[in-house]
């Protein structure tokens, strides 16, 4: 998720096993190493585009590295309180214990959201994803904002610990909207006389009363939404092929760099590629789009044919972000969701 709500929901964890007068310094803890995980956005090469989407949410993001994550956080809040906030009388074991308490909550935050966690990193790279909240949830993230500030300054452990049992049961509470989304999903498939082979729904950006619905058959992928608050509304959306690389792509070598990268990719997208209408020699992660009943790719990766025609087959392909939300896709998703 983003930043922020990785933050306080670490700091409302830090703060529940924190006594009274270590209020403000569990937070801030909790707070920094509930966002640590997320430095393996640094883990870039600018010869390989596609390196960032393998390390990111690996192995900061496991659970195994949960101790080994937590201990390098407290190192380095040991120091830094040791140097410059001397008063605090926390020891180096309160300081782990906060730290790992926040660096905990990280990756299973991030399970939560659709985009993939590597939670059992070293033993699988399977990249778990629970779909139950959107990568940004104002809901989620607010109250637990406002319950962690008040557990700081008022000194008040319950507070921290309300904030904490309110995001639990926010998260939980995502298992049946995404069920009821799922049912509704299947609902018109049977209505086209589809019999689906792979299903996907997701909430869509910001919120959790529409949801998108994606589902594969017969080589192509159908995507639509539906508001599920009050009487259930379809938003009837579209479908595309699915990406087939040799129909595709015939002058791709199967043994070249960028074959190679469209499986990695393929890795990513766990399978929901497609190849864009837009750009030629470009292939679309479908997951992803700002209106959750389009097919308006958010990222992908683009082939370079040249190079294969002059014999660079050792080249990568390059990662594009495609587009941003402009005044009408938001105005859309506000008439979607209100």
């Amino acid at each position: 998720m983003d930043p922020l709500s990785q933050a306080v929901l670490g700091a409302s964890l830090s703060q529940s096993l924190a006594k009274a007068k270590q209020q403000k310094n569990a937070l801030l803890i909790g707070a920094l190493a509930g966002m640590a995980p997320d430095l393996d956005v640094l883990i870039q090469s600018k010869t390989d585009p596609l390196l960032f989407l393998e390390f990111h949410r690996q192995f900061t993001h496991s659970l195994a590295f949960i101790p080994v994550g937590a201990l390098i956080c407290a190192l380095v809040f040991f120091f830094w309180i040791r140097w410059f906030r001397k008063g605090s009388g926390l020891s180096f074991r309160q300081i782990y214990l906060f730290s790992f308490a926040g660096f905990a909550t990280h990756g299973l935050l991030d399970a939560c959201t659709s985009y993939g966690t590597q939670l059992l990193w070293p033993f699988s790279n399977a990249r778990i994803a629970w779909n139950v909240v959107s990568i940004v949830d104002p809901l989620f993230t607010l109250p637990v904002l406002l319950l962690v500030v008040l557990a700081a300054f008022k000194q008040r452990v319950w507070l921290a610990r309300a904030a904490f049992a309110y995001a639990v049961l926010y998260l939980a509470a995502g298992y049946f909207p995404r069920q009821q989304a799922l049912e509704m999903l299947n609902e018109l498939a049977v209505q086209r006389l589809h019999q689906p082979e792979r299903v996907r729904v997701k909430p869509s950006f910001g919120n959790r009363r529409v949801w998108k619905l994606m589902y594969e058959y017969d080589g192509r992928y159908y995507v639509d939404a539906v508001k599920l608050s009050g009487k259930p509304r379809y938003f009837f959306g579209t479908s595309i092929q699915k990406l087939d690389t040799k129909r595709d792509f015939p002058w791709l070598p199967a043994d070249s760099q960028q074959a190679e990268d469209i499986k990695r990719f393929s890795w990513f997208s766990d399978g929901y590629l497609a190849l864009s209408t837009q750009e030629p020699y470009m292939i679309v992660d479908i997951r992803y789009s700002f209106l959750p009943d389009r097919i308006e790719p958010m990222w992908g990766i683009k082939l370079d044919r040249r190079a294969i025609e002059a014999g660079d087959a050792a080249k990568h392909a390059d990662f594009v972000i495609i587009r941003k939300a402009d005044s009408n896709t938001r105005k859309r998703l506000m008439e979607m969701v209100f």
